[in-house]
């Protein structure tokens, strides 16, 4: 299976984008913005193309299993091997200040920062994604950066 962000804008504080799963629009992404020099908590990961693997240690794991279910919730999703970043998660929220790196998803976009029914585009998106882990197959997410490179896409 493969992911794909398309960053589409960097408004100096936050990063829109959207996100494809085999090529099928699923969702808006949102994450920090670009820095030259990162800043920890503030700052998006570089583009490229890394694994996904299921993290089922740490808080986030915890509260989504408990807000989840053990049934639904099978660990985070966990974006491996980023440079000079750790536990890099997708999961819920509205605003860059609910990531630290991560990648959040919604169903709607004001165009200026924010993404909307972000529970709900987690819900759909998560199990497609934890299904292929789950029977040992391979995820990955490719990070476009269209916002910097327009000619990428």
């Amino acid at each position: 299976m493969e992911l794909k962000v398309v960053r589409f804008d960097d408004s100096g504080d936050a990063t829109l984008g959207l996100l494809f799963i085999d090529g099928e629009f699923e969702c808006f992404t949102l994450e920090d913005e670009y820095r030259e020099k990162k800043v920890k908590g503030e700052t998006r990961i570089p583009a490229g193309t890394y694994d996904i693997k299921l993290r089922t240690v740490g808080g986030f794991d915890a509260k989504y299993t408990k807000k989840f279910g053990e049934e639904f919730h099978k660990g985070m999703l966990h974006v491996q091997d980023v440079p000079n970043f750790e536990y890099i998660l997708i999961h819920i929220g509205n605003t860059d200040e609910n990531t630290a790196g991560c990648l959040l998803v919604g169903r709607s976009s004001d165009m200026k920062g924010f993404i909307g029914n972000s529970g709900s585009a987690y819900t759909d998106m998560y199990p497609k994604v934890a299904k292929q882990l789950e029977a040992g197959k391979k995820v990955t997410i490719e990070y476009v950066d269209l916002d910097r490179n327009p000619d990428k896409i």
